[in-house]
């Protein structure tokens, strides 16, 4: 009979088969220059930015000063525009565009709001993922897709099941009657404010339907405890409690609705005239405008007009994204005096 010792593991051992060995800490130097770069870094790419916007600025005012020195702010409410007579103006492209865009948000919003509501309040569960990336995978559709399908699908069925019986009706009506006035083609400004519409749709939505899911649930399910209905929840709970991010994708929104090109070259009709107010009046855009005319057009006069309107709607972007600042900034202090 044989037995086995085996020997105590000494303390020393025991400590060092137990424990993990501890972080390596860079030297204080080598961390302060790692602070010190991450920081210049981040300070270039923002001043980097900011350099670009004012180059693009100053760019498009040297090209354009030919057209402000012959016309100045004139240029904003002359409708002619002639290049054969080296005559400008930008009111029809000015017009078409905040038509075109107003139109897109009134038409939008509603849908966009009801399609947030019903996937955050109302949707069963087994339909609200296939239902929200459908709705999402229409962001990825190419605008031009959007043109050539308005152009041959939906523009025709436009005139045929709208334009033409509000025709019927609405003849001899004086106003309402030339709202929907103008042959029958399926082209102008309301098509081309509809296409846009349903390209910022999957935008507005996707933003409306995630503030709607931060709200939190306390709060609705107090609401619905004390006998509320769902569109009361929604109207006194939910949109107070989200507002500013419900803004911010409006505001997302018209920013794309505005800088649109293809899409609205097909519908829009590019007739630098305005003839009547119908809403199925060919009309033109400022992108549109530039896409069709830019490469053709010569230097002088006429190719600073062109970069003229870029920097009018370059300055109504602006214009826009500033009043959409300072309102989310006048809600935001309003939450916070009520908090």
């Amino acid at each position: 009979m044989s037995t086995t010792f085996s020997a105590p593991a000494t303390p020393l051992l025991a400590q060092h088969a137990g424990s993990t060995p501890a972080p390596v800490r860079p030297a204080p130097a080598r961390a302060a220059l790692a602070d010190w770069l991450f920081a210049a870094l981040a300070r270039g790419a923002a001043f980097l930015t900011l350099a670009l916007l004012v180059a693009i600025l100053v760019s498009l005012v040297i090209g354009a000063w030919p057209a402000i020195e012959r016309y100045g702010l004139s240029f904003l409410v002359r409708s002619a525009w002639d290049p054969v007579q080296d005559e400008y103006g930008g009111l029809v492209m000015i017009y078409g565009t905040l038509a075109t865009s107003a139109i897109a948000l009134a038409v939008a919003v509603p849908v966009s709001f009801g399609i947030a509501l019903f996937l955050t309040e109302l949707s069963p569960p087994w339909l609200k993922r296939p239902l929200g990336t459908a709705i999402e995978l229409l962001a990825a559709v190419p605008s031009i897709v959007y043109g050539m399908w308005g152009l041959m699908v939906f523009g025709p069925i436009l005139a045929t099941w709208v334009q033409q019986p509000l025709q019927a009706l609405l003849h001899g009506v004086p106003r309402l009657g030339a709202l929907v006035s103008g042959p029958p083609v399926g082209i102008g400004i309301l098509p081309a404010g509809i296409i846009l519409a349903i390209m910022i749709i999957p935008f507005i939505a996707s933003v409306m339907r995630d503030v709607f899911e931060v709200t939190p649930a306390l709060l609705k399910e107090s609401a619905y405890g004390l006998g509320a209905t769902t569109w009361e929840v929604v109207w006194r709970v939910v949109l107070p409690h989200t507002r500013t991010g419900v803004l911010g994708g409006i505001m997302l929104g018209l920013g794309r609705a505005l800088g649109e090109t293809m899409a609205v070259t097909f519908v829009i009709g590019n007739m630098n005239q305005l003839q009547s107010p119908s809403v199925f009046e060919a009309a033109n855009s400022i992108t549109s405008a530039l896409a069709n005319e830019f490469a053709e057009a010569g230097e002088g006069l006429h190719q600073a007009s062109l970069i003229y309107l870029g920097l009018v709607l370059f300055f109504i972007t602006f214009v826009v994204l500033a009043l959409s600042k300072v309102l989310l900034s006048r809600l935001q202090k309003g939450e916070g005096l009520r908090a």
